[in-house]
């Protein structure tokens, strides 16, 4: 049985193996915004935030290493959510260098945060990755 499985993971395609790469980083990326979204006023601070985004731009790396191999249609799917995501991603982030410095800032990041969490919901959130 053992060698069935490993045969069959010999023989996983180009396109299995990054769509596997994309699943695993969208994962990453609903985890770590899901971090970020329950940090409160009380509980925001630049660490608790850097951490999570860091990883989050790990995972869209991943996505980008990937993208060439999967099929056209799953392609075209991967590079609009990767994207859309992005282009909030920097948006907020940008407001969140400015705001994290100011202690009277951080309902205005919490809020962006919660920003960050809805843009993930629109872009990555409906891949299918069954």
């Amino acid at each position: 049985m053992l060698l069935a499985f490993a045969l069959g993971a010999c023989g996983e395609s180009a396109a299995d193996k990054a769509k596997t790469t994309v699943c695993d980083a969208r994962a990453d990326i609903g985890k770590q915004v899901s971090e970020l979204k329950s940090l409160t006023p009380a509980t925001v601070t630049k660490d608790a935030v850097t951490g999570p985004l860091d990883a989050i731009k790990n995972d869209l790396k991943d996505i980008s290493g990937a993208r060439s191999d999967l099929s056209s249609d799953r392609r075209s799917q991967v590079e609009a959510a990767t994207n859309a995501f992005t282009t909030e991603l920097r948006r907020i982030a940008g407001e969140l260098g400015a705001s994290l410095s100011a202690a009277n800032a951080k309902a205005g990041v919490v809020t962006a945060l919660q920003q960050l969490e809805a843009s993930y919901q629109k872009t990555f959130a409906p891949l299918k990755c069954d």
